[in-house]
């Protein structure tokens, strides 16, 4: 059975988007752009909320045109372009990209990808929806890179969760004050 892999940036103080879910606040240099590389080159399905896969539909298809782009962005690129993509919403109907599959019963349609998936799945972002499929006890492992900034408030990573273990895997430091930790439940 395949594994679901939250990947989030937080601030200091435990938020994954400010206020006006803004995120400029992120640090995502070269050194931490690879080390997220790692864990997302063994992934084969992105499961986005809504508005994170705007997002990456807003920036990631372009990427392979520009000719400004960079080698981990263009790996990271084609790999967008060849992954599986998940949209978990109750709100939405259809997708523009048809290339992407949305699901509206999230414990329903995550536990059957879990079970059909030959390679593990990794949420994007996604804080609302990270914290629907850890109430779900649907995520196995967390990869969380906490940037040294404090923001002051906007939408938490972890809100109203049910107590859960986790074992350190790894600890990861970045030159820029960034911290890197990889969780397992």
């Amino acid at each position: 059975m395949a594994k679901i892999i939250s990947l989030m940036h937080l601030s200091f103080d435990g938020f994954a988007a400010g206020p006006n879910c803004e995120m400029d606040w992120i640090t995502m240099d070269q050194a931490i752009f690879a080390h997220v590389s790692k864990y997302i080159s063994k992934v084969g399905t992105g499961i986005y909320g809504p508005k994170t896969f705007q997002m990456m539909e807003g920036y990631w298809p372009d990427v392979l045109e520009d000719p400004e782009s960079g080698g981990l962005e263009i790996q990271h690129a084609k790999w967008y372009q060849g992954a599986n993509k998940i949209v978990c919403s109750r709100t939405l109907k259809h997708l523009e990209n048809r290339e992407a599959h949305l699901i509206e019963n999230l414990e329903e349609g995550i536990k059957k990808l879990k079970q059909e998936s030959e390679k593990d799945l990794m949420v994007f972002g996604s804080p609302r929806l990270t914290q629907s499929l850890a109430r779900l006890d649907l995520v196995d492992e967390y990869v969380i890179n906490v940037n040294p900034v404090l923001i002051g408030g906007g939408i938490r990573m972890f809100d109203d969760l049910p107590r859960t273990k986790l074992n350190l895997l790894s600890v990861t430091k970045f030159d820029s004050g960034v911290v890197g930790f990889h969780y397992a439940k």
